[in-house]
């Protein structure tokens, strides 16, 4: 039958996450860091997760597509609610057995310095006008990314004023502070080091947010580390 289905250009995705978050019959789910239509049957057309793309990428198109299934959209809901319970409901806070490197006797000996430029480092905590902030490159990163990477200290806080977040946890849009941190300061770069979750991209939506809204030519760059601590290309 031909009717009303959303479609997502994959070239506007960022990754984000937040349409297949704000999907609630499970039509759109995240593959390859990509947003996409799962299945037809799934998507009622009535475009819940078109408010929440920060980039435009979903849009309604009428094409030959198969009938929405309110009874297969409520087993795969019920199915989901199953899976995630132990989580409750959240993907960044799925249950998942990490197998981590063994530590040899090399690796052991060596003593690593902490690379951390400045305290206090929280989003919320750290003051607008900070003197560090002068001339500094700065890291925006999740607050689970240097427990996940390994290498964090050395690979990106080095050289850097950190500072660290969690939207979920923190419950906050820091896009106004950050705003204030790079408009009122000397920024020379910003890197953003966020999880592979779907909670995570607010971070990185927040920051985005801040660069356009501060009116400077920055250069700026995302890195995604996946829970297992390996750098996502």
């Amino acid at each position: 039958m031909i009717r009303k289905i959303i479609q997502i250009d994959e070239n506007k995705c960022n990754g984000c996450g937040a349409c297949a978050a704000a999907c609630h019959e499970g039509a759109i789910g995240m593959v390859d860091g990509k947003a996409r239509l799962l299945r037809d049957d799934y998507c009622d057309g009535l475009g819940d997760c078109l408010p929440t793309c920060p980039t435009g990428a979903i849009s309604f198109i009428e094409r030959e597509a198969a009938a929405y299934d309110a009874q297969a959209v409520q087993a795969n809901m019920q199915q989901r609610r199953q899976l995630n319970a132990a989580a409750a409901g959240c993907p960044g806070s799925r249950l998942q057995r990490l197998q981590p490197v063994q530590e040899t006797a090399a690796s052991a000996a060596v003593q690593a310095a902490s690379q951390l430029g400045q305290w206090p480092c929280q989003i919320k905590l750290v003051p607008v006008n900070a003197p560090y902030f002068a001339g500094a490159k700065l890291l925006i990163a999740a607050d689970c990314s240097a427990y996940a990477y390994a290498r964090m200290h050395d690979e990106f806080m080095r050289g850097k004023i950190t500072l660290i977040g969690c939207p979920k946890l923190d419950n906050t849009d820091y896009s106004d502070k950050l705003t204030q941190i790079i408009q009122n300061n000397d920024i020379k770069s910003v890197t953003i080091v966020r999880m592979e979750v779907p909670c995570c991209g607010e971070l990185e939506m927040a920051a985005k947010k801040a660069l356009q809204a501060s009116g400077k030519f920055i250069p700026w760059q995302v890195v995604t580390i996946s829970v297992d601590g390996k750098i996502l290309e």
